[in-house]
């Protein structure tokens, strides 16, 4: 069964939320990066050091079941960033092929974000709005299955 988890998106505060959450429920951060650990992409401009600084991807685990994820904009994107709107649903599936189902079947008649492409952290992602304005993160970890 695909497992269901908040994602959280901040406007460079990301990291000092995250440390108050920890601080509530405990434990360590599972994973957190900055966007200057993000390889070069093609096409894409140098980032600012302010960007180079916010954090990427950051996961702390609240109980076997589920871990609080967050991220920050990139400082020119703020405005997407709807406070009370500001988090999506992230799917888990449990395959490559599970993933794309539920994808599609989310995305159809809303708006795709990101499609489904294999990424450089070695997942398989996308992210979409459903017809309903809901935002959703699908992934594949093809390494939680080996």
């Amino acid at each position: 069964m695909a497992k269901v988890n908040v994602y959280l998106t901040f406007n460079g505060n990301c990291e000092a939320a995250f440390n108050f959450y920890k601080s509530i429920f405990g434990g360590e951060f599972c994973y957190i990066g900055k966007w200057s650990d993000m390889p070069p992409q093609e096409g894409m401009p140098p980032l600012s050091e302010e960007n180079r600084q916010r954090v990427m991807h950051v996961g702390l685990p609240i109980s076997e079941e589920t871990i609080l994820l967050g991220c920050d904009n990139m400082k020119e994107h703020e405005s997407y960033t709807t406070f009370g709107n500001n988090f999506s649903i992230l799917l888990s599936a449990n395959s490559k092929e599970e993933a794309d189902k539920f994808f599609a079947l989310l995305s159809e008649g809303g708006n795709v974000v990101m499609p489904m492409q294999e990424q450089f952290w070695g997942d398989y992602f996308g992210m979409c709005a459903d017809k309903f304005g809901i935002n959703w993160m699908v992934d594949f970890d093809k390494r939680a299955t080996q």
